[in-house]
């Protein structure tokens, strides 16, 4: 298992768009894949998980995968993150 918390640093935080380039991103890889926030943990490939969430600006996340390709998931996880879902 692999784990890393990240900070969303874009202004809007995670709404449709960049809910959608998560899905289509994790979809490639065939580990299962999770964000969490506090209590609540959610499913990575799924949109309406992700929306649902209410990530905004500042808000931690822990993205966990488990699988054959967890590594390589999440550091590509992690740099969409950083890029701000390139918006800014």
């Amino acid at each position: 298992m692999t784990e890393q918390t990240i900070t969303i640093v874009n202004r809007a935080g995670i709404h449709a768009r960049p809910a959608a380039m998560v899905v289509q991103l994790t979809k490639n890889y065939s580990c299962n894949i999770y964000f969490e926030k506090g209590k609540d943990r959610i499913n990575a490939k799924s949109i309406m998980g992700i929306i649902t969430l209410g990530a905004s600006y500042g808000t931690e996340l822990k993205i966990i995968a488990d699988g054959n390709d967890e590594e390589i998931a999440v550091k590509t996880l992690v740099r969409l993150f950083e890029s701000k879902f390139e918006e800014e």
